[in-house]
């Protein structure tokens, strides 16, 4: 049985941060293959792990999912404007992968973007990652350009695709 719920322990944060390395070293494995690109991911998993304070109620959102007892997968949701949130970091695991769980995961941010007064949804992601692209589409998100929010230098913008949806 799945379970969403907000991260909130030590244990949930140990959780976050692995599944946080997870997803950086899936990441920066494609960004070099296809695009030649590396990142410092250690760097990048203490600044993100730094941050978290941004995807906690009243104005963000740090979700887990649980299924068959272990952890699967996280999203994270905060607001960058009013009226205007952004997912972060949303990842599962390849063992859950096909499940239902990213789109689970995707609902639940989208029903908590509405609660907290977003109007509008945000999100920037890899080109390369196209079965999350496909997720995004089927769930109303068009394309749109890059945002200013977007923490995507601009030099690495022609690589990834900047999505929006109207809550």
């Amino acid at each position: 049985m799945l379970r969403i719920y907000q991260a909130e322990s030590d244990l949930d944060h140990a959780h976050v941060r692995n599944l946080f390395w997870e997803y950086l070293v899936w990441a920066n494995a494609g960004l070099n293959e296809v695009f030649g690109i590396n990142f410092d991911i250690e760097q990048m998993l203490e600044n993100g792990m730094r941050k978290l304070i941004v995807f906690y109620p009243p104005q963000g959102r740090l979700l887990l999912a649980e299924g068959d007892d272990r952890v699967a997968g996280v999203a994270c949701m905060h607001q960058i404007r009013e009226g205007m949130g952004e997912v972060k970091r949303m990842y599962v695991r390849d063992e859950f992968r096909g499940q239902g769980i990213g789109r689970a995961l995707l609902e639940e941010l989208i029903s908590e973007a509405r609660e907290i007064g977003c109007t509008h949804l945000r999100l920037d992601s890899a080109r390369f990652m196209h079965a999350a692209h496909k997720l995004y589409r089927s769930a109303g998100f068009k394309e749109i350009d890059p945002y200013p929010e977007s923490e995507i230098p601009e030099e690495f913008q022609a690589n990834w695709i900047f999505m929006e949806r109207e809550l």
